[in-house]
């Protein structure tokens, strides 16, 4: 029996980069091989280089800590998406030389180990050619491990040393694993079960009956057995290489004008949409990368309300580059190269037109992007509802196919803001407004949140002279916002008015001066 679970163990190659995601954030930030960098998730240390290792910075400490052991360290956001991207030329590199590659994570990638051996020679041999394929790629501390299982062949690539390759005979897996501490397994649940238990090592785990280690923490139980045995028999399951579906177009010698730009990508757009339909998809998000002749990058996503037709990508790309200028200005740097991206995509069948062609809505689109086509980016713009306190705040217009971003929501409480029923007209800038007393005097609130007198009289232009009597009037609600930033923080007491002619006010005093908010006509 144990014969036949060997058999169906596969004996795999194991390639892994330490700190991949350092790596990638280098590269992307253009950040100096001796700084310390961090990269930080939800307040924590995701992921450190050498250099801050070496100050004492950890993986799992928070931000404050991290910062008091090393206060030169360079604290960057861990982003993923950059992560995996910058990983995906390693993979195309990799599936040239030899195909079957999987990817683990970014950083670590498994192959089966057979076909690899047979081509190149042998194990040591197709490890080595891995590790000139990275190097190709001005990639040179990879490693590489070989054994039965792709977890442990993992673990042979993480103690190679400074050989960079570590091989493991076959059948030597139990044997190689049994020294390495159960938190090698990755079940952070399960490890300080383990240790209190008395079990500290893979070994310790695997002379244990595997019935046993099922009955008492399930499925979870017997998957650490069948690792600790070095009987992984998961399958290596090759990834299937993505389309190629981004375009590029390169400028020699590059250009300078925006209209010169935007005339030669033309033809790019079109191969761009023509790439996609054959692959039968359509691209709903777009991302743009503009490279001048200084080696500079500017990208952006752009988003679409459907899908992008070769026009809609052309338009992109010169709003992108004009900014706020025109057609026919000039750059700040010529352009050296353009590349389009499909950010997402989408199935071309749910693009379709229906039996009848499209509807109004379909025309509405297409009239506001010919506006947009022809006035600009920003000049067709859609109203939604944001969050915030104050009625101003809440009003957002988003141009016309992008979805809001960075806008606070409108579904989060916001204690403090302005109930049902909303004001009707909302003045983009307050307007300044005189409330006064019986006596003609500006009526304020005190510190402990009372008005000094009752509110008599009211004046929408500012001058006491206009003022009119007060029907009705109903506050002060105090507003206190960003107390902890002193640049930003506001303060005010807001009232609703109701003058002598019915028109009802949404007032605000913020320090000594009145203004109006909005009306409710």
């Amino acid at each position: 029996m144990a014969g036949s679970v060997q058999q169906a163990v596969t004996r795999a190659i194991v390639l892994w980069y330490p700190d991949w995601p350092i790596v990638a954030a280098r590269q992307a930030l253009e950040l100096s091989d001796d700084l310390p960098v961090a990269l930080v998730e939800k307040g924590v240390v995701f992921a450190c280089s050498a250099a801050a290792r070496a100050d004492g910075v950890k993986r799992g400490l928070r931000m404050r800590e991290a910062q008091s052991r090393c206060p030169q360290l360079e604290v960057v956001p861990y982003d993923p998406v950059l992560d995996a991207r910058a990983f995906e030329p390693v993979l195309a590199a990799i599936e040239e030389i030899t195909p079957g590659v999987q990817p683990v994570r970014p950083g670590t990638c498994v192959l089966r180990a057979r076909g690899p051996a047979r081509y190149y020679g042998g194990e040591e041999e197709a490890a080595a050619e891995l590790l000139r394929c990275l190097e190709g790629l001005e990639l040179p501390a990879a490693r590489v491990g070989v054994a039965d299982g792709p977890f442990a062949a993992e673990q042979a690539a993480r103690s190679t040393g400074s050989a960079r390759v570590r091989v493991i005979p076959s059948g030597g897996s139990p044997a190689f694993l049994a020294p390495l501490p159960v938190s090698q397994l990755g079940l952070t649940e399960l490890t300080p079960l383990l240790r209190r238990l008395g079990l500290h090592t893979l070994g310790d785990l695997a002379a244990l009956p595997r019935v046993d280690l099922r009955e008492r923490f399930g499925e979870r139980g017997e998957l650490a057995y069948t690792l600790a045995s070095g009987l992984d028999a998961t399958a290596v399951v090759p990834r299937t290489p993505p389309k190629q579906l981004d375009r590029a177009i390169e400028f020699e010698p590059p250009l300078d004008r925006v209209d010169q730009v935007t005339f030669a990508v033309r033809g790019t757009a079109e191969q761009f949409v023509a790439g996609l339909t054959k692959a039968g998809l359509v691209c709903t998000s777009l991302r743009v990368e503009v490279t001048d002749e200084s080696g500079r990058v500017s990208e952006r996503t752009w988003l679409h309300p459907r899908l992008f037709s070769a026009p809609d990508v052309v338009d992109r790309v010169r709003w992108q580059l004009q900014g706020a200028g025109s057609i026919d200005s000039g750059l700040a740097s010529p352009i050296a190269r353009v590349m389009l991206e499909p950010a997402a995509v989408d199935d071309i069948g749910h693009h379709e037109d229906g039996l009848w062609g499209g509807g109004a809505d379909e025309r509405i689109h297409h009239g506001l992007t010919r506006v947009q086509s022809m006035l600009g980016h920003e000049a067709v713009v859609t109203a939604t509802i944001g969050g915030g306190r104050a009625p101003a705040e809440r009003q957002v217009l988003v141009p016309w196919g992008d979805r809001p971003v960075g806008v606070a929501r409108a579904d989060r409480p916001w204690p403090g803001s302005l109930p049902a029923p909303a004001p009707s007209t909302v003045f983009e800038v307050p307007r300044p407004v005189a409330v006064l007393t019986e006596e003609g005097t500006t009526v304020e609130v005190t510190d402990r949140g009372d008005v000094t007198a009752p509110i008599a009289r009211f004046s929408p232009t500012g001058v006491a002279a206009d003022a009119r009597p007060v029907d009705s009037w109903a506050g002060p609600w105090p507003v206190r916002e960003r107390w902890w930033d002193a640049t930003l923080s506001r303060a005010m007491h807001r009232f609703q008015l109701v003058d002598a002619d019915g028109t009802a006010w949404l007032l605000a005093l913020a320090g000594s001066g009145w203004f109006a908010e909005a009306r409710y006509d």
